[in-house]
């Protein structure tokens, strides 16, 4: 079942201190290039696949279960702001349940959720949250606020990984680091991915994820569940 974070009990951990890169001209005109990118690529999206995408999964998803399409939940995005992260609902509908990872073959989700990780078209309505500022198209996963908690202050550059806008795809993602981290060498691997990216980012990169993650969806991910 997915269900809303306790925020206000969640956010007593997060102690929201990322420090910002120093401003130089080279990455203003690299923000600027990837904040083009990125809506170019959302308003393309959202004008030509979303327009139809949505209230088809809509209905689809109702009819699979009782409950919104649409699931909302608040993660962490950049310099530590929390914001309303968009996603189509993949696990049956009940109110005010503790956050718990998705494992395999897990009861919770429903027959159109497993298609939709699979394929990575939950994450679909992420295309808005670029729109809106909240995320990029490519940089390291907003993670649930729990998992913050967790990780925050005691996984040493965890919090490094929010001096950038999150993503809907990642390296991380793209290279199979994806799925359940109870194991702690999970996290840790997903964050040298995350840190890989943002030293080396670029326009060009950005636009090999996407390649990797396409290609990904269409061959089904593995690690998705």
């Amino acid at each position: 079942m997915e269900a809303s974070t306790s925020e206000k009990t969640v956010q007593l951990y997060l102690n929201q201190d990322v420090q910002v890169r120093p401003y130089t001209i080279r990455l203003l005109i690299a923000g600027l290039k990837k904040r083009a990118f990125d809506l170019t690529i959302a308003s393309l999206v959202t004008a030509f696949i979303l327009i139809w995408l949505i209230p088809l999964l809509t209905l689809l998803i109702k009819l699979s279960s009782p409950g919104p399409a649409l699931y909302i939940q608040m993660r962490t995005g950049r310099k530590g702001r929390i914001f309303p992260c968009l996603k189509f609902r993949t696990m049956t509908y009940e109110t005010n349940v503790p956050f718990r990872q998705a494992t395999p073959n897990d009861r919770r989700v429903t027959r159109i959720g497993k298609f939709l990780r699979k394929t990575n078209l939950d994450e679909m309505p992420q295309f808005l949250n670029v729109l809106a500022g909240h995320m990029s198209v490519v940089g390291p996963r907003p993670h649930p606020l729990p998992l913050d908690a967790e990780h925050w202050n005691t996984m040493p550059g965890y919090k490094e990984r929010y001096i950038v806008r999150p993503g809907i795809t990642g390296l991380a993602q793209a290279r199979g680091a994806r799925g359940e981290t109870a194991e702690i060498h999970k996290m840790k691997s997903r964050v040298r991915y995350d840190h890989l990216y943002i030293r080396r980012q670029s326009t060009r990169l950005d636009a090999t994820i996407c390649w990797w993650t396409i290609t990904a969806a269409v061959r089904g991910n593995k690690n998705a569940y």
